[in-house]
């Protein structure tokens, strides 16, 4: 294994255990809130994007019905038809494998994807797959175990579990920022999002931080 790919699989890992790790507080909020084990694994098995799952099982928990989760989750997951823009012409896949990259085309596994972009274009194509896929096995494998022992885990919040998404995605954006238009960017954006969340859904205020990036990205231009 060359050392381009080691540094890639080590990347890809580290992101794919400490996301995927988090599948457990999903699991146990969602037999707390009135799922069974089985429908709480298909939910991650089949929709596999943690941030619609959270929002739609937020609604029930809270008494809403079902068009709302739906359309909550629906809300947040459209983000990844974006990231599906920007990494079809990288990938280039047909048929099942293409259905399979849709499948895994999420946060993390676009975020390292682009994080390899120093290493060229076939460091990008592992990261992707690796992280997606790594994901995928962690997030579900950790949904079972978090839904079985929903009664023993308690409160999943209180475990500090929720760290661990943010912390993963700083560890991917930090070495980005390579010039003070970026760093000023990113600023704003996350003030802009500490002061949407208050008016937003949860899992909105990110989503909100583009017009952000679109409108001082015009302006540069």
């Amino acid at each position: 294994m060359s050392k381009l790919t080691k540094s890639t699989v080590r990347d890809s890992l580290s992101v794919a255990i400490t996301v995927g790790t988090y599948g457990v507080a999903f699991g146990a909020a969602s037999v707390a809130a009135g799922f069974s084990v089985l429908q709480s694994c298909l939910f991650s098995l089949f929709t596999f994007t943690g941030a619609s799952q959270f929002a739609a099982v937020g609604v029930v928990a809270s008494g809403g019905a079902a068009a709302s989760a739906i359309a909550a989750a629906t809300m947040l997951g459209t983000r990844n038809a974006l990231y599906g823009i920007q990494m079809a012409p990288l990938l280039r896949v047909q048929g099942l494998r293409r259905v399979l990259a849709a499948h895994i085309t999420i946060d993390e596994s676009t975020g390292v994807a682009l994080t390899q972009a120093p290493r060229g274009v076939a460091a990008m194509r592992e990261g992707f797959w690796i992280t997606g896929l790594g994901v995928f096995l962690f997030w579900n494998v950790f949904t079972l175990l978090g839904a079985l022992g929903a009664k023993a885990l308690g409160n999943p919040a209180s475990w500090g579990l929720d760290a661990a998404v943010p912390a993963a995605f700083l560890g991917l954006l930090w070495p980005r920022l390579q010039s003070n238009f970026l760093r000023v960017v990113a600023a704003i954006s996350m003030v802009f999002a500490m002061l949407v969340t208050p008016w937003l859904p949860a899992g909105l205020p990110i989503i909100a931080t583009t017009v952000v990036a679109v409108v001082l990205g015009w302006r540069a231009r």
